[in-house]
């Protein structure tokens, strides 16, 4: 089995945009590689388009920017910050960094998005904060999370690092909350290898957000011509994406459309062929509500039983198909624990998730007779 998962194609593949060697050798021969060139602000101005945020500042990545945002927020140790359960780990650990408690909620069990009304009964008089996450690119119910936020006074993050380009109420996920972390992973539709983006919806926060991207100094006001010379002033670090993987970006940025469109279709195509088999067997497919669009970004299957889910990626390997799993639910986790507690209502659905769901095949470069050869060993599975 291990030597037919060796052989197989990859689950994901990294785009390759037309510009992007060309963008690449311009930057080194410019010479300006310490970020905050004119392929940063290329990426910048395009990532700004798509997601209608007052600024964006480039970073090395997701991680980086969720850190930026738990500086700006100015955590201390006591404070609570609620997070998803079901989530990456900087999704909660960048605010544990800062010494906050982490709260863990559930999510919807059809969505596999965090809940409202788990946020609202976890908030304590310590809750500084509330995080969210746009599970595969299908954003959160975000109209009560913000109402909820607003009757508490409290500050909304969100990580979409899944959900570039997806929309909310024809509202694009990254404007809702205070701040929004973006990924330019290889593993995501557009990408610069590693990298990612910090999304300022609120003017005033800006100036310091450039500060803390530049280890704490004003140096952007030197560069500006405004002070003669610059100096530490707040918390920071180095947060700034060099200018090599901003032009990377934009080369790949200028393809984003033809690349969502291409994911779309595998996505479709995925959705077409599967529900039936789903519905016969007592699996779940993903579920888009009718006022969302996503980023075509996951398609995953939750299996009714841990055995089940084991049985077809075995079932999949045996055919030379490459399938995965996704991570474990945070409050689960050995640092989860030490970091945090669930909210009082539990976090049965996002303990449950990992031993059912499997993620299938997507890239935009993805051979569609292999996806017909993944769509047909899966429809012959029986669980």
């Amino acid at each position: 089995m291990n030597e037919m998962l060796a052989q197989a194609p990859p689950f994901t593949e990294p785009h390759v945009a037309p510009n992007q060697w060309a963008y690449i050798r311009d930057a080194l021969k410019q010479g300006k590689l310490d970020g905050n060139g004119p392929y940063t602000q290329r990426a910048a101005a395009f990532i700004r388009r798509v997601t209608e945020a007052s600024a964006v500042l480039l970073t090395p990545s997701c991680t980086h920017a969720l850190e930026m945002s738990a500086i700006a927020l100015d955590l201390e140790p006591g404070d609570e910050v609620i997070v998803p359960a079901f989530s990456y780990a900087p999704t909660a650990s960048a605010f544990a960094l800062r010494g906050a408690r982490l709260v863990f909620v559930d999510c919807h069990a059809d969505t596999l998005n965090v809940r409202a009304d788990h946020i609202e009964a976890a908030i304590t008089d310590r809750t500084r904060a509330i995080v969210v996450l746009h599970y595969a690119g299908v954003p959160c119910e975000m109209t009560p999370i913000l109402e909820v936020a607003r009757r508490h006074g409290l500050a909304v993050v969100e990580d979409s690092a899944q959900a570039f380009g997806s929309t909310y109420r024809g509202r694009p996920t990254g404007s809702f909350g205070r701040f929004a972390a973006l990924s330019f992973h290889a593993t995501k539709n557009v990408h610069c290898a590693k990298g990612g983006a910090l999304l300022v919806n609120d003017p005033a926060d800006l100036d310091r957000a450039r500060v803390i991207q530049d280890r704490g100094t004003d140096r952007y006001l030197y560069f500006q011509g405004l002070v003669d010379e610059y100096q530490w002033v707040d918390l920071g670090s180095s947060y700034i994406l060099n200018e090599v993987l901003a032009a990377l970006l934009a080369a790949q940025l200028e393809t984003f459309d033809e690349v969502q469109a291409r994911r779309h279709r595998h996505w479709r195509t995925y959705d077409t062929a599967l529900p039936e088999w789903a519905a016969q067997h007592g699996v779940q497919t993903p579920h888009v509500p009718p006022h969302t669009t996503h980023s075509a970004h996951v398609y995953y299957l939750i299996l009714p039983t841990e055995k089940a889910k084991t049985a077809l990626l075995d079932h999949l390997a045996r055919r030379n198909l490459t399938a995965t799993i996704h991570y474990l639910a945070l409050h689960d986790t050995p640092a989860g624990r030490r970091f945090g507690r669930c909210g009082p209502l539990g976090c049965e659905v996002a303990a449950d998730l990992p031993r059912r769901l499997i993620r299938l095949p997507m890239h935009a470069g993805m051979d569609p007779n292999y996806q017909l050869r993944v769509i047909d060993a899966i429809t012959a599975f029986v669980p």
